[in-house]
């Protein structure tokens, strides 16, 4: 197991291509669970749940019953059904422990089944050619990644909620536009060598 690689995954997905600011997926609940930070963090735990689970299981499915089989153009099928299962779980688990963050995620906890970050880190593991600790690393990474842009979006904005913000800014203008500045902050990451 060759440490360096790992950690290089690991910042690599965090930081230089992270899935909100440099691969621009998961959108939708990134705007949309990042207006409290105590929503964000409840949000990002079920997201890193979620991920590491689902990166480790659709890698064994793929490997050992797809591959085998001929079966890898029911890839997407089957990581979905699989992502699907695992939100069911989390969504029921968040529901019964915690009534409050359950009712402040909303529509957005179910939404994690179609959340394009997690289907995109499942197939891009198999596009990459990870092994199966590759591919949890990676998932984890990713899922810190969304975190990390969950809670600082999510940080931002409720700062901007005290400030005196022009009309024609005020809401999902502004959001976008603290979003793209965090984005382009994110940008400086790529030129990092690892």
């Amino acid at each position: 197991m060759d440490l360096a690689k790992l950690f290089s995954i690991i910042i690599t997905s965090i930081f230089i291509q992270n899935y909100v600011f440099g691969r621009v997926l998961g959108i939708c609940p990134y705007m949309g669970v990042s207006k409290k930070v105590e929503s964000s963090i409840g949000m990002g735990m079920a997201i890193i749940f979620v991920i590491s689970i689902a990166s480790a299981v659709t890698w064994l499915i793929y490997q050992y019953m797809l591959v085998p089989f001929g079966l890898e153009y029911l890839q997407t099928i089957m990581f979905i059904l699989i992502i699907a299962s695992l939100v069911q779980f989390v969504e029921m688990a968040i529901q019964k422990m915690s009534p409050n963050l359950y009712n402040a995620l909303g529509v957005y906890l179910p939404l994690i089944t179609t959340n394009c970050v997690v289907l995109g880190v499942a197939i891009l593991n198999i596009q990459e050619g990870y092994n199966f600790i590759e591919t949890i690393v990676n998932g984890i990474g990713a899922a810190v990644g969304f975190t990390l842009a969950l809670i600082l979006l999510a940080g931002v904005r409720e700062r901007i909620e005290y400030s005196n913000i022009p009309k024609p800014f005020q809401g999902v203008p502004i959001a976008f536009i603290s979003a793209t500045c965090l984005a382009l902050a994110f940008m400086g990451f790529a030129g990092m060598q690892i």
